[in-house]
């Protein structure tokens, strides 16, 4: 049995590690979290809490030998950590930053070196799925380098390891998530999701006393809102059998609007006052600007004392020599900014804009087009009253609602250390709940924004031995494979796909499940492309049901792939029986069995081998 129950947070802007001992049984001391060794300077090594999720690729001669060295690695090629994340802000072309959002996109090979986006040919590139590996490798050789010297029983890879994902991220993404994990050296990993880690660390926090704060039949809500993403779930308080249970009840979209975008607000703010001065800032000097203004944004909240802020650009051209280029932030224009521009005062009816699309587009990340946050929460909770209304296992009462009531507020992520957005975010609701005759809701005293999803997950692996509270619901999401209908042929026109449901809402990790025989054949020995789709607001999909309109589904990640064929049945149909299974890290399997037949084939999303 593993000594620790491992808590990583893969972050998009920082990363941390929490451990728990749970040998023998025993909670120990308590949960602590691993200082993290990193450089902070050239030839510095300092240990840190947070590991910035920066990856820099220097050129050969811009650090002399030795100054890029580790406890465990004399010599590195490359910096990961807070000198990454300083010194890119200099160097922006060979700074890689937001890898997890890359890992989540559908439009480009995650697995293809594109990192730095867009850098100049001389630049080394890297894969996002090689950036988040190199991310998960400095946690496991730090931890290795301190408490795993004593042995290989003591190492990371035989802990208990969880690694956290956004609630909203599709099954190809976590399988990536996965594969990283296994190139860091930890070949078996637990995915949690985010919030729920967040309300796990919260209940270790307030110990039984979390039953005095919330009763069966409440719904809490979990904003989470980190450097590049915004997430939503919605957690029922049940009954069971006489005992306080947690269910989750659904879970939004990924939607990329975080801290980042609040960094870029304030940039192109000071640039404004910088150009009224007559000084127009260059693309390297932009970049520094965004980086001195998330500085100067994280003291402002830090200190309600302060209210205004130095923040210096470095100067360029030959009339600038040496000198710096400085404006202020000022605490009003903060607030304005990023309370009124990212949390608005709206309606509970009011969806986010779509603006309307040039004809030709730089592809980049997809970032949502609408930055307000309270308007793409408005929308969840709008869109999940009409799934959650009606389903037939519904643990909450919801009816005459225009929206999802919730009771309670759980924040999550590190922008919510103002908390001036925190406010505004609870005004925002009660607003909403009123308009309906609603109760106010109630904020949840959280943890600390920076650590709490690390030591959340650390404690879900004490939860899993049998102690404590265990959050229930499943997949967040149904999930479908794309059927082609059998129809004879007609000119210039394919035949219409269907979705057929293999993983219904809510299927438990560890479980399996037989998709009704029918006419099913599988194309072996020839390269091919397994389509598959995903919902989170079709709740009463059963394994079987068959959905004729695809487009009212969400497609993600397709699987191309040749299958291997046995006994010369290349290229022909093998007919099949389909058996889905969500494994105990939560990643989706479809099995396809041959009828009458030894042949045996499993598919992954981004993983393909034959059983």
């Amino acid at each position: 049995m593993a000594r620790y129950s491992i808590g990583i947070d893969l972050g998009t802007t920082h990363s941390a590690l929490s451990y728990l001992n749970v040998s023998e049984g025993a909670r120990g001391p308590g949960q602590a979290m691993l200082p993290i060794p990193q450089l902070t300077a050239p030839g510095t090594v300092e240990e840190r809490t947070l590991l910035p999720s920066f990856l820099y690729l220097p050129s050969p001669e811009e650090f002399p030998a030795g100054a890029l060295g580790l406890p465990w690695a004399k010599e590195q090629r490359e910096i990961v950590g807070e000198l990454a994340r300083s010194h890119g802000a200099k160097v922006p072309a060979r700074l890689v930053s937001s890898a997890k959002s890359w890992l989540s996109h559908p439009m480009v090979d995650r697995r293809k070196a594109l990192l730095p986006w867009q850098a100049p040919e001389e630049v080394p590139r890297v894969s996002p799925l090689e950036a988040s590996a190199r991310y998960l490798r400095h946690l496991r050789e730090a931890w290795d380098h301190s408490l795993g010297a004593e042995g290989p029983d003591w190492r990371l890879a035989a802990q208990d390891v969880v690694v956290t994902v956004p609630a909203s991220f599709d099954a190809a993404a976590r399988e990536l998530t996965l594969e990283a994990a296994k190139q860091a050296g930890l070949p078996q990993v637990t995915l949690l999701e985010e919030p729920q880690a967040a309300l796990y660390a919260w209940l270790e926090a307030q110990g039984e006393g979390f039953r005095k704060l919330l009763q069966p039949g409440e719904v809490i809500l979990v904003v989470d809102v980190g450097g590049g993403t915004t997430d939503f779930s919605l957690i029922a308080v049940v009954d069971r059998e006489g005992e306080v249970g947690l269910h989750r009840l659904a879970v939004g979209d990924h939607i990329l609007l975080g801290g980042d975008n609040m960094d870029l607000a304030l940039a192109h703010a000071l640039n404004q006052k910088f150009a009224a001065a007559g000084k127009k800032l260059d693309a390297w000097q932009f970049n520094a600007l965004t980086y001195a203004a998330r500085m100067a944004k994280e003291q402002l909240f830090a200190d309600p004392k302060l209210e205004q802020l130095t923040v210096a650009v470095p100067g360029r051209g030959s009339s600038l020599v040496g000198g710096t280029l400085k404006t202020e932030l000022q605490r009003a224009e903060l607030e304005r900014l990023l309370i009124d521009g990212f949390f608005p005062k709206v309606a509970a009816t009011e969806a986010p804009l779509t603006a309307r699309r040039t004809g030709l587009a730089q592809l980049a990340l997809p970032y949502a087009q609408d930055p307000a946050v309270t308007k793409h929460l408005a929308s969840f909770l709008s869109r999940q009253v009409q799934a959650l209304r009606g389903a037939h296992d519904l643990p909450v009462a919801i009816s005459g609602q225009q929206f999802v009531h919730p009771s309670a507020v759980l924040f999550n992520g590190g922008v919510f250390k103002a908390r001036g957005l925190k406010d505004r975010v609870l005004e925002v609701l009660d607003d909403w709940l009123a308009a309906e005759g609603g109760r106010p809701v109630k904020e949840l005293p959280g943890a600390d924004l920076d650590l709490a999803v690390a030591r959340g997950a650390a404690y879900y692996g004490w939860v899993k031995q049998g102690h404590g509270i265990r959050i229930r619901g499943g997949t967040a999401r149904a999930y479908y494979v794309g059927v082609e209908s059998a129809m004879p042929a007609v000119p210039g026109m394919e035949p219409p796909l269907k979705a057929l449901c293999v993983a219904p809402f809510g299927m438990e990790e560890g479980t399996q499940a037989d998709v009704p025989p029918q006419e099913f054949g599988l194309v072996v020995g020839e390269p091919t492309r397994f389509r598959f789709f995903a919902s989170s607001v079709r709740r009463d999909d059963v394994v079987g049901t068959m959905v004729e309109d695809v487009d009212e589904l969400e497609e993600v990640s397709p699987i191309e792939t040749t299958l291997p064929a046995e006994g010369g049945k290349a290229g022909t149909l093998v007919p099949v029986n389909l058996q889905a299974a969500v494994t105990e890290v939560g990643s989706l399997e479809l099995r396809c069995l041959e009828k009458n037949g030894p042949g045996r084939w499993k598919l992954e999303l981004n993983v393909r081998m034959k059983e």
